[in-house]
Order: C-alpha cells, then structure tokens, then sequence
C-alpha cells in the first residue's frame, strides 16, 4: 500500500520532551507518516528543546510569565503555529491550561495525552491518586482536546497494572513506557484520515468510539489496527 503524504506536526511541550522524543523517532522509521515543523516550549530551560534541536527541528519559546493573561499567552501560541501550516497540534507535557483563544482555532486537530485511564483522575497527581484509591490498574488516555480540562473525547488508551508496593514514581515510569507507544498511534490514525472528531465524539473508520477510546493493545478489529 502506497504511504499515505507527509502531515506536519506541531508539539508543545514544558519538560523533558519523552513524547516528543517518541514523535522523532517515530517520523524517524516512517512508522508515522509525519514530519514535526516546530516544537514549541513555555519553558526556556525545557529540556526537550535540546532534543528537537539535536534532531534539526525549529525550535521556540513562548514564556507565559511574558504575557498578563492566558489569552494573551495563546494569541501569541496561535500566531506562531498559524505561521507553520500544521496539520495537528501534540501537546506533549504541555503544563498550560489553554483558552478558548487556543482551543477552537485548533478544534478537531488538537491532541493531548494524560496519564490516567480518563474520565478517572483528570488534573494532576494521577498516578498517586490512583495509588490513594487503591485501584487495581492505571494508565494513560490520548484524547481529543476541547474546552473541558481533560475531558474531550478519549482516543486511545493503555491499561498498566498496580502492583505490589508500588510508589508514583515506579508507576510514571511503566505508564510512560505506554504513552510512547500510543500517541504516535493516534496521531497515525488522524492522518492518515482514519479519525476524526465530529459532533457525536471521536470517531474511527466512521464508528464513534466508546466513553473510553480504543483498548490498546486489546481485542480489536483488524481496521483498527495500524496499517502498513
């Protein structure tokens, strides 16, 4: 089957960029047919911005602490990313919360990732929360982004068990190891055309997807596999 063109990609992030590294070297493969036309940091001293640039991606900080308001702040996120023709916009550790200045221009090709098995544990503190609950597993969901903090519609999600003794911190750690697995995936399945959010929620090969999302790895149906 042919490779379906090039989308450009735009990841914001705060920190150390794990899901960005995973975007890199996931374009790197061609396992997503993508390239990332900026990384964007509100953090200067970001350590992923020295990973994109490593890989020879435009970098650029847009400091929160510069602006008197959050709208402020993401009329100058949105000046910048309009500049760049993007097809969809990762936020990747992206520790802002975001207007609607932000959200609707981006609407339907925004995407987060959270770590937790939403709607349980939306804010943060999951993994500790989790613990505190003593629930039996977390994880972490791909989801569209609306104006609902962590609530739009869920895309993609992976399940971890809790296992005995386990602290946050051992717990982050085989979450994570799931997160870079499955937001490459979804941003695959965007586009390549196969997803999409429409006015019922997400929606794959044209069949709305549950409260939950798709169970990764899970049972699923062959169209809902990656395709070659």
């Amino acid at each position: 089957m042919a490779q379906p063109n090039k989308g450009r990609l735009a990841v914001l992030i705060s920190g150390r960029g794990s899901n960005l590294g995973a975007f890199i070297d996931a374009c790197a493969s061609r396992s997503l047919p993508a390239e990332i036309g900026i990384v964007i940091s509100n953090n200067p001293d970001a350590p992923g911005l020295a990973l994109a640039r490593e890989a020879g991606i435009p970098t650029a900080v847009i400091n929160h602490r510069d602006y008197d308001s959050r709208e402020g702040f993401d009329a100058a996120l949105v000046h910048a990313i309009a500049k760049q023709e993007i097809d969809l916009v990762i936020l990747a550790g992206f520790m802002r919360i975001l207007t609607p200045v932000f959200v609707e221009p981006f609407a339907g090709r925004l995407m987060n990732i959270h770590p937790s098995l939403l709607p349980r544990y939306p804010g943060l503190n999951t993994h500790q929360r989790a613990l505190d609950a003593g629930d039996a597993e977390a994880g972490v969901t791909v989801h569209f982004v609306t104006l609902e903090l962590d609530g739009g519609p869920p895309i993609l999600q992976a399940r971890v068990p809790i296992e005995p003794g386990d602290t946050a911190e051992r717990l982050a750690e085989r979450v994570n190891a799931q997160e870079l697995v499955i937001y490459p995936l979804a941003a695959r399945w965007f586009l390549e055309g196969r997803l999409q959010l429409t006015a019922r929620g997400a929606e794959l090969d044209g069949e709305l997807l549950p409260p939950e999302g798709v169970a990764y790895p899970g049972e699923l149906p062959d169209t809902h596999r990656v395709r070659a």
